[in-house]
């Protein structure tokens, strides 16, 4: 399922207000200092961790067709500091394993370095179910939610990267 970048403003804009208050706060602004890298190497290390956080998912699924992202690093120049975010969704193949998969990821996730720091019902009408973690060593965070109300039920999980310095001698590339 190939989804649009412009659908996920609204998204992206909640998700960067929420993990503002994250755990990660090595930067005055609370975004930690993800090392030096180029736009793409650092989309490839998001991918790879989310990645990683689907094969904690045992249920069987599938996924939509997702590529990262570059954002700018609030407050900081843009032509030489950057983030990176991933949105994906997981669709089991029933409803009923929805709860499963959200479990296991409560479960799993601190085994594989990610800290939660945040578990709980949204704010929305429906309530939905959120976990939101930090992986100080990727120096990114995760928020996953479930979104059991959907006419086809899934996990929403968007992954976003500390602040990223470009190399002296590259440019930021904006995808």
């Amino acid at each position: 399922m190939n989804t649009r970048l412009g659908a996920w403003a609204l998204p992206i804009s909640i998700l960067l207000i929420t993990l503002t208050g994250c755990s990660m706060n090595e930067e005055p602004n609370n975004v930690p200092f993800a090392g030096t890298s180029t736009s793409s190497a650092a989309s490839d290390q998001l991918e790879k961790a989310s990645s990683e956080i689907y094969d904690l998912i045992t249920v069987k699924g599938e996924t939509s067709d997702s590529r990262a992202g570059v954002m700018d690093c609030a407050g900081k120049d843009r032509e030489k500091y950057f983030r990176v975010f991933h949105p994906w969704s997981f669709y089991p193949s029933s409803a009923d394993q929805l709860d499963q998969a959200m479990e296991q990821l409560k479960q799993d996730l601190p085994k594989h370095g990610w800290k939660i720091v945040q578990y709980g019902p949204d704010r929305s009408r429906n309530k939905n179910l959120t976990l939101t973690a930090d992986n100080d060593e990727r120096k990114s965070s995760v928020k996953i939610t479930q979104d059991a109300k959907n006419d086809r039920p899934k996990l929403s999980l968007m992954l976003i990267s500390g602040c990223y310095q470009i190399p002296a001698d590259q440019e930021i590339e904006r995808f």
